[in-house]
């Protein structure tokens, strides 16, 4: 078997929606970031039912790179799906996720994996500098630690990116259905309830290099505090 038909080590999942603007420079930052010797990489395009050409340019480079592989939601199903279709197609031993908006350099990869280099832990979890924030900001944080807190308890920190053992993460019954990110908090309680050995590490986000944020308003927060709500039914009803 040559090196190009062997499997992936490390799997990137880029979610993208309607990022045409930045997606050929987040690509090419992932397919240049430095990684350990030996540690082959699939980056794996999921286009979330994409409306501004971003499919095509997707395609256009996956057909120029056997490195790329492209799985499309059509119509757009939100995040959760997203981060659930990386879970179940990813072939790399080890799975990541960034976004095609380029907030987080490539680079910071090979943070987690060093983070990790003894292959100990099971799942590396970023966390970001604490920054300025403005007076809101710093509420709805505060409101949120406080939330996690009452309905959660005691969970792994996380913000930002994360580096997961796909052999592992594939035993743990994931049951979050909805459109947010609520299954990755699920997968980290549930990690942390089984004994999975987790660690944190520094992580950097730059700012958005092109187009609008999709999540910073106010009805995503709404939404978010329904998902922390509906994840403590699933997890009352469906415990580790």
């Amino acid at each position: 078997m040559n090196a190009s038909a062997q499997p992936p080590l490390l799997t990137v999942a880029l979610a993208l929606y309607n990022e045409k603007e930045s997606l050929r420079t987040a690509v090419a930052d992932i397919l240049s970031a430095p990684l350990p010797a030996g540690w082959r990489l699939e980056l794996l395009i999921i286009d979330d039912g994409s409306t501004d050409g971003s499919a095509a340019i997707a395609d256009e480079l996956a057909a120029g790179d056997p490195r790329i592989r492209v799985v499309r939601h059509s119509p757009n199903q939100g995040l959760g799906p997203v981060y659930r279709t990386g879970f179940e197609t990813a072939r790399g031993d080890w799975l990541s996720f960034l976004p095609a908006d380029g907030q987080y350099p490539a680079a910071e990869l090979q943070r987690l994996l060093a983070a990790n280099a003894d292959g100990r832990a099971d799942l590396v979890l970023g966390l970001l500098p604490q920054g300025r924030e403005s007076l809101t900001g710093h509420l709805l944080s505060s409101l949120e630690r406080v939330l996690f807190r009452v309905l959660f308890g005691r969970i792994p920190p996380f913000q930002g990116i994360f580096l997961v053992r796909t052999e592992k993460l594939r035993k743990l019954a994931l049951h979050s259905r909805g459109r947010g990110w609520a299954i990755v908090l699920e997968m980290i309680i549930r990690a942390d309830r089984s004994g999975w050995r987790w660690i944190n590490e520094a992580v950097q986000c730059r700012p958005r290099q092109a187009g609008r944020s999709k999540v910073n308003n106010l009805r995503m927060v709404f939404l978010n505090c329904l998902q922390l709500l509906k994840l403590r039914w699933l997890l009352w009803r469906n415990p580790v």
